[in-house]
């Protein structure tokens, strides 16, 4: 089995209250070549379904009826760390960094283009499955506080810090084109590699966990710097 036949037979739960939109995701992902994909309507059925089918990736809503899909997240991190993408209909800011915050991959608002999902869906189980080779980076202060990328955490007097690995994937990419502007192109491309098609708004959501990470006022940041209409550096 080559790598990319590989990537399409991870297991994939599909969690929404919503069986037409649960029967639509199935169906154009059986069209792309997955073939084991498991559905649950509700954080119970969800709950069951990751500790019996033990999926290695889940389509998760926000609104389900007995609960959400943060605190079901929250369920599912006491005993597995399979990657989620969020597909839901709540998409203000404060939604996406709750989910991102609580250790989603990925965070898509509905009406979505199928297409994309799968895009985005590949992107992650290529991430997590097929890691590149591990290399050294490196270590470097910004005022008083160090960023140790090669440990992926930022050092603070109050202590440290964890950079997720998008972040760390983000400063990675900023700083080996340190003082030169970076587009956000650029970026996706770095976190999300070639699929990085839609990922504008969600890498935004980055950003702003990074400046809260190693700015002192985040609002006005030093460090982490926003060309309007181009690209940050």
């Amino acid at each position: 089995m080559n790598v990319f036949e590989d990537v399409k037979s991870k297991k994939i739960l599909i969690v929404d209250d919503e069986p037409e939109i649960r029967n639509m995701i199935d169906g154009f992902l059986r069209k792309e070549g997955f073939f084991r994909i498991f559905q649950a309507g509700s954080c119970g059925e969800a709950l069951t379904a990751c500790r019996t089918e033990k999926p290695d990736i889940t389509i998760l809503d926000v609104m389900l009826p007995d609960g959400d899909g943060f605190a079901l997240l929250s369920s599912i991190r006491r005993f597995s760390q399979i990657p989620v993408l969020f597909l839901s209909a709540r998409g203000e800011d404060e939604d996406r960094l709750l989910g991102l915050g609580l250790g989603a991959d990925d965070y898509m608002v509905k009406p979505f283009l199928p297409k994309e999902l799968v895009l985005r869906l590949l992107a992650i189980l290529r991430r997590v499955y097929i890691p590149p080779m591990d290399e050294p980076h490196p270590i470097f202060n910004l005022g008083s506080q160090t960023v140790d990328l090669n440990a992926a955490v930022v050092r603070r007097e109050q202590g440290e810090l964890t950079l997720t690995a998008k972040e760390l994937a983000i400063l990675v990419k900023l700083y080996e084109n340190r003082g030169r502007i970076v587009t956000s192109d650029s970026l996706c491309q770095a976190v999300w590699g070639d699929d990085y098609f839609g990922y504008e708004n969600t890498l935004m959501v980055h950003i702003r966990r990074i400046r809260e990470k190693i700015e002192a006022t985040p609002s006005s940041p030093v460090y982490l710097l926003t060309a309007r209409g181009l690209g940050s550096n």
